[in-house]
Parts: C-alpha cells; sequence; structure tokens
C-alpha cells in the first residue's frame, strides 16, 4: 500500500509511513489478505473484508487518493470518525474539484473506481494522456504581433470534445 504524503518545510512532497509496504514473495501473484494501511488510503475491497484481494489494484487506489490529494489539497474521502471515513470510502464516490483539468478529472475517476477490476493497471495508468506531454504549438503571428519568446508563454488551444473522442480512458 501506498505510504501517506506529506509536504516538508521546503514544499518537496515525500512519502512516509511505508511501514505498511509488502514485497511480494511470488512476484506472478499479488494475492493478499492483510488490512494494515493509512485509513485515508485503504480501498473499498480492503474494508470489505473479503479476503484475498488484489494487493495492486489496492495499490493503484491508494496512488489515485494520493494524486487526489495533491491535485486538490484536501483527501477525497474525509470524515474524523473512522467510522464515517471508512463508509465514504466503501460507497466509492467523491467530488472531483471543479478546477482540474479533463485529463485528471479522468485519470482520478480512472483509478479511484470502486470495482478493482475496473480501476487502471500500472501500465494503461502510464500510458494515460495526463501523462504525456502535450503537443507543440504552432501558431501563425498576427501584423504587428511578436512572436513570444519562449514555449512557457505560449497557451495552447484546447478542445475538450475532441479529446473525449480520442480518449480511449475515459
Amino acid at each position: 500500500m501506498a505510504g501517506a504524503g506529506r509536504v516538508g518545510p521546503r514544499k518537496h512532497v515525500r512519502l512516509e509511513s511505508l511501514e505498511d509496504c509488502r514485497v511480494l514473495e511470488n512476484p506472478g501473484s499479488d494475492s493478499m489478505s492483510d488490512t494494515h494501511g493509512c485509513p485515508a488510503y485503504v480501498s473499498p475491497e480492503i474494508l470489505s473484508g473479503a479476503a484475498p484481494y488484489s494487493g495492486k489494484m489496492a495499490d493503484m487506489w491508494s496512488l489515485g487518493v494520493m494524486l487526489y490529494t495533491m491535485l486538490a489539497g484536501r483527501y477525497p474521502f474525509h470524515d474524523p470518525d473512522p467510522a464515517a471515513l471508512f463508509s465514504k470510502i466503501r460507497r466509492g464516490q467523491c467530488c472531483l474539484p471543479e478546477g482540474l483539468s479533463p485529463g485528471a478529472r479522468c485519470l482520478l475517476q480512472s483509478l479511484l473506481r470502486k470495482e478493482p477490476p475496473e480501476r487502471l493497471t500500472a501500465a494503461e495508468l502510464l500510458a494515460h494522456p495526463w501523462f504525456r506531454p502535450p503537443p507543440p504549438v504552432s501558431r501563425e503571428t498576427a501584423p504587428g504581433e511578436q512572436e513570444a519568446s519562449s514555449p512557457e508563454q505560449t497557451v495552447p488551444s484546447f478542445d475538450a470534445e475532441e479529446e473525449d473522442d480520442e480518449d480511449p480512458f475515459c
């Protein structure tokens, strides 16, 4: 399971609480039955108590929680009462913040799926469009307009409908 994330004094993200990590004895099988982990990152299948579960798919859930937390600045599931927190996680429904890009929203929705077989695998995660670099931007300079001096100054155009049509993930 993924450890808890924390921002250090210099605003560098670091992982903590990795004592709950397990090394798979048999790399061909990721079947697990223990229920250790940080409450905010635990997956619905672990809370259901229906062992065994896929350790890899539980890790993908935890990665989704970690990514959500880094992008939104808060946990996707939160409650000071552990029973209420676990109830929210078991339902597997969270609200995505409005300010996220369509690609980030798609990625989080693909990781935070209640049913483990519906979640992205590690290979699918790495192939997700959110991790691809943006295409190079080229535009013609209007008369009297100066060309931008660096790529950071140019904002690429974005057509959400076009992206959704081509995206096999969402």
